[in-house]
Order: structure tokens, then sequence, then C-alpha cells
């Protein structure tokens, strides 16, 4: 073992042992010299000889040393916000990692595309491409607690889940079986009590809140050029009344080259005033360092510690990811009638209508003609912000919504945020005109327009039919295939799966977008300051080219981030520390992982092997489920000295 550091004994130190014959009475910094020299496991058993030495064994200088050298840290390092002892620090990547693989469940019979926790941990869902939902005890031995096949819903196969706040409910997101070239899915939330459609079906769908959702749908308004409108959605359908609104549009975006919106997730939002305030509570900070081994690293631009902001524990993370797939080949881009928008499986005729400058800029109008829905009113910001609505139990403060997209080209290559202002559902709506009586008005219409036509419509002009769309507040463009996103707990960082395109590529044709790399890069956006915080640099791969691009879905937890990958492994890193700790075997691609919110000691891994790894840590193997020999148990890689 090479040294960072050694410390010498004086020669006053020499002197006294000469006359002091019992070992207990050494002194501290002849006991140091000699005990840098051993390895963890015979500090600590020197430690067992006597009270002096036990002191000097968990002295910090000794542990941040065993832990700079094992894990190639920078010896300048300082410890965690609120850790207390180097020791501790090197136990809890050592003995509290999630590294011992406890089950191995064998139960779809496909690719399992996907994991998720409910909030409480108790139970974990996982989707597969046999068009199975399953639903897990998470406790050893874990076992199916609920199942649904959802091709008896006309589904192709499920690809990914999300438990609602209170874990009463289940969002389950999954592709149709339209037509040999689908870009449409559906939701279905559990108990089922409802299904929703979701075009394109990598939009995926999450939680707004405890009862209301968001969903998507797409159209085509001429060459290259698509409207992608995002939709709140009620949870439960209502028979008590046709006059209970159900679903309401929420934004409706302009995508042009083939982009459309996807993978949308809902972050609670952090006011900028209180960015003192946050910073105080720290958890987590991002180090700028460098690894001669290429492990990944945290960087801040400005090299000072970026903090994290403690939360509420009832403020739960929101998981959601990207999609990958290609969809532009199951659009029909031509140019249709100019003042409308068709949906090209249904070839319905949609009406694009002016927007009325009066409304709020955050709800959008309604552009179905044959589903009207309800506007949503939002909340006026004067009101006292801690009230919420006793009506609709939602959260009278703004959220975030994030998502991917693109401007260059299909594939998503930029991370889009929208504030979500408070919204109140309406209770009931107005019954509006009789069927008679809209009939008698579309043909008025028609009437109308035929003596004077209306003027057609130029799509491709954006700057002209600007008004009729919302923009995005925030563009960040990472210059890649993105292909996985991930808050952090406390919802202040975004982490990203990203394939980056080769440095300085021009794209000439948005069909053909550039070649993307096998390593993928993990960035973490700061959600107050809207900049990219950090990177993560090129420890997993991906090997699919970008017309095959799928998934890799990554989770996060106070102190870890883990994802999937192509090389038939998942990865696991130190978030404060930036360093890759394990990686977990599959015998092919590790599509999805998913830490236990309540415990970060188990980790759940999906694979295309058709198999659900879970892994505990040494401690909870040992002392909870009561296995005292482990060695016999399949165990993840461990990285220790050496990089990947």
């Amino acid at each position: 073992m090479s040294l960072l550091h050694t410390i010498k004994p004086t020669d006053d130190d020499l002197t006294a042992i000469k006359y002091i014959g019992d070992w207990e009475f050494i002194p501290e910094s002849v006991l140091i010299h000699i005990f840098q020299y051993l390895s963890p496991k015979e500090l600590i058993n020197a430690g067992l000889t006597c009270k002096s030495w036990n002191r000097v064994s968990y002295d910090d200088y000794l542990w941040k040393n065993h832990f700079c050298i094992n894990f190639k840290v920078d010896h300048n390092i300082k410890i965690l916000s609120r850790k207390y002892s180097w020791y501790e620090e090197y136990k809890r990547l050592i003995y509290h990692l999630p590294v011992v693989q406890t089950e191995i469940l064998k139960n779809h019979t496909h690719q399992v595309l996907h994991v998720s926790f409910a909030h409480n941990g108790q139970l974990f869902a996982t989707c597969s491409k046999d068009g199975f939902i399953l639903v897990w005890n998470s406790k050893y031995p874990a076992d199916i607690k609920y199942n649904q096949d959802m091709k008896i819903l006309g589904w192709k196969f499920t690809q990914f889940s999300q438990f609602n706040q209170s874990d009463e409910l289940l969002l389950v997101s999954g592709v149709c079986l339209e037509t040999p070239l689908c870009t449409s899915g559906e939701i279905a939330v559990f108990s089922l009590e409802g299904k929703i459609v979701n075009k394109p079906y990598d939009v995926f769908g999450t939680w707004y809140s405890e009862n209301y959702l968001l969903s998507g749908n797409i159209f085509c308004l001429g060459n290259l050029i698509t409207c992608s409108i995002l939709k709140l959605n009620k949870a439960s359908q209502e028979t008590s009344s046709e006059y209970i609104p159900i679903i309401s549009h929420l934004f409706k975006f302009y995508n042009k080259n083939a982009s459309s919106i996807r993978g949308i997730l809902v972050a609670n939002c952090f006011k900028r005033d209180d960015d003192k305030n946050n910073l105080e509570n720290s958890e987590i900070s991002h180090i700028l360092m460098d690894f001669k081994d290429g492990s990944p690293v945290y960087q801040n631009d400005d090299n000072h510690d970026v903090h994290l902001e403690k939360i509420k524990e009832s403020d739960k993370s929101l998981q959601i990811n990207t999609s990958t797939e290609e969809f532009h080949e199951n659009i029909d881009y031509s140019q249709k009638d100019g003042n409308t928008i068709y949906d090209n499986e249904t070839d319905e005729k949609i009406e694009i209508t002016k927007r009325n400058k009066s409304q709020d800029s955050n709800c959008t109008d309604n552009v179905i003609e044959e589903n009207e829905t309800y506007q949503l009113p939002t909340i006026n910001n004067d009101d006292d912000d801690d009230e919420c609505s006793e009506e609709n139990d939602e959260p009278n403060f703004e959220k975030l919504l994030i998502f991917t997209t693109g401007s260059e080209t299909f594939a998503p290559h930029q991370i889009g945020f929208k504030k979500i202002k408070p919204i109140i559902f309406p209770k009931e709506m107005e019954p509006g005109p009789t069927l008679a009586q809209r009939i008698a008005e579309k043909e008025k219409k028609k009437t109308e327009s035929s003596s004077t036509p209306e003027p057609e419509i130029n799509w491709q002009d954006f700057d002209s039919i600007e008004e009729k769309f919302d923009k995005a507040d925030h563009l960040i463009d990472l210059h890649g295939h993105i292909i996985g996103m991930a808050l952090s707990p406390d919802h202040r960082y975004l982490y990203v799966n990203n394939r980056p395109w080769p440095q300085g590529c021009v794209i000439r044709n948005p069909l053909n977008p550039p070649p993307i790399a096998q390593e993928i890069d993990i960035h973490i956006i700061d959600l107050i300051t809207m900049k990219e915080v950090g990177t993560m640099l090129r420890a997993h791969k991906a090997y699919t080219p970008n017309n095959a691009c799928f998934f890799i879905f990554l989770n996060v937890c106070n102190e870890y981030v883990a994802s999937g990958a192509e090389d038939k492994h998942g990865y696991i890193w130190d978030r404060y520390y930036g360093i890759c700790l394990a990686k977990y075997p599959h015998d092919d691609v590790v599509n999805s992982v998913a830490f236990n919110p309540c415990d970060s000691e188990m980790l759940v891994t999906a694979s295309d092997d058709f198999t659900i790894k879970i892994w505990r840590s040494k401690h909870k193997v040992k002392h909870d489920l009561k296995i005292e020999n482990i060695s016999n148990l399949p165990k993840a890689s461990e990285i220790k000295k050496n990089s990947i």
C-alpha cells in the first residue's frame, strides 16, 4: 500500500519507548506511524488490543488515507456535510453499499424494461415486453402481490410505471397494437380506474399530483412539423355526471425537424429568493476533481461547492425518463389542409384556434374540436401561498415541467423546462350548446368559409404563428442523444443519461442525426440556476445506433446515483465523491435500476435477460436477513483502486 502522507515519531517519542514496558503506553504519534502501514482489516484488529490502540485505530487521518487510496479520491477532498468520521464513510461504501445479490426473479417471460418503487418502499413494479405489469413485495424474499396482463387491453407491452404520492394508485404506460410502426401508447391507472391516450408512447406520462397526471398527444402540421399537446388528466373516471371534466389541455408546443416532446416529468419548484436558506441545509456537494483512471467526477465551473436544499420528508422524488426510439417513420409529414391538424392514425381533423392573449399563457386553447374540455383556471399568485385548495387538494405553488425535445433532428438532444402555475381543476363545466346547435354552427361556418376562404397558414413560418403555441421557459442542449432522466429526491438536481455526438458535427438532414458515442455521460443540472454543474464521465456504455437506440433508465437517492447500460451491467456512483463504486452483472442489457426510497441499501436491476435482481448491502444481509455466511451469495463487482 502506498501512502499519501506519513507521520514520523520524534526522537523523544522513540526514547520514551525504551523506558515503557507496556505497548499500551506507546505515544500516539508512534502508533499512527505504525498503523498507517496496516490494511483496513488489520487496523480494526489492532484496535482490539486495548483502549489506547482502539482510540488510535479510528483516527481520521488513517481512515482518510485508506479512503483516498482505495477509491482513488483526491486527498484534499472534504468529508461529506453532516458526516463526521472518515471511518464511517469508508464503512458506508464498503459495508452499506448494496452489492450482495439476495434474489433473482424470473417471473417475466420477456425483456424487463423498467422498475419503480412505491414511496413507502414496501412495493416495486416491473414492466416487460411480455405485456405484464407485476407488483412485488420488497420484503425478503420478494414475491408477487399483484399482476395484470395488459395485452387483454390491446397493449403490445408495458414500458413504464410510477406510484402516486400516497402509493394508492399506479400509473402504467405502454405501447398499443395499432400499426406495425406505431407511435401511439396508453396510460392505465391501477386500481384500473381509467385509460388515457398517450402519443407518442415515449412521453410515458407522470403524476402531477395525488390524483392528476400528465399525458401527451402529437399531431402533424406539415412537412417535418408537428404539434405536441400535453394534457392534465384526472386519474379516476367520473360516472355521476357528464358535466364533470376529467381532462384538459395544459400546453401545446411547436416542433420542427421531426422532433417532439418526450419523457415528461414534474418537479417541485425552488424559489431563487430562498437560495441562501437552501444552501444552509446542504447534504450533497459537487466538487471539481480529476481522476487519472477516468472515473466519473462531479465538475463545478466556479470551483465552489454547490449544495442541495434539505426539504421536508414528505417531498418525495418523481422519477421518469426519456425515450430514445425514433418515431418519425410513423407520422405522415405531408402537408394537408393548411388550416387544420390531422391525427395521422385516425385522420381526425383538428382545428387550431387563435390564442386569446388575455388568458394565462400557461393554459392553452381547446384545440381538439371533437373533444371539448374545460379551460383550467390558475390560482391568483396574490393569494396566500400557504393555503391549499380544499376542493381539489392541489398544492398552491408552482411546479416545473421537464421534457426532452429537439430542434435540429428527431433525436431528443435538448431538455426543456416550463413552469406550471398552480391549477384548480374545475368541478363542473357548462353544458354548452346541444349537438344540433353545434352541427348548425359548423354548417354556418362551412358556408361562410366557402364564400370567403380563410388564408392558408404557413406552418413552416413559426414567427407568423408563434402566438398559437407555448414556449419552453428554458432549453439546455446536450449535443447528443438523451436516453434517460431522473430527479434527485429533493428535486434540486436533474441527472441525464446522454450519448454525445462528435464534437463540432453539423446536422444537414434532420432524419439523419450524427453518430452517437458508445459511452454514456451523466449530466447534472441545477434546477435553481438552470445550469450544468457536473458530468459523470463515461463509465457505462451503449452500442445501438440512433435508429435503434432505446431507454437506459437511471435512478437517484440521497447518496448514490445508479444507471443501467448496454454492456450487461448496472452501475452505481457516489454522488458526492464522484466515484464509480460497483457494477451489477446480468446476461444482457440492463434497462433500468431503482433504489428503495426508504432504504438506499437495497437496489433492483431489470434486464433484457428476462430477470430482475435484488441487491442488498452486507449489513442488511447479515443483520436483517440473518444470513451469516454471505460468501456463497453472488456479488456485484466492487470497484476499488482500479477503474472499470
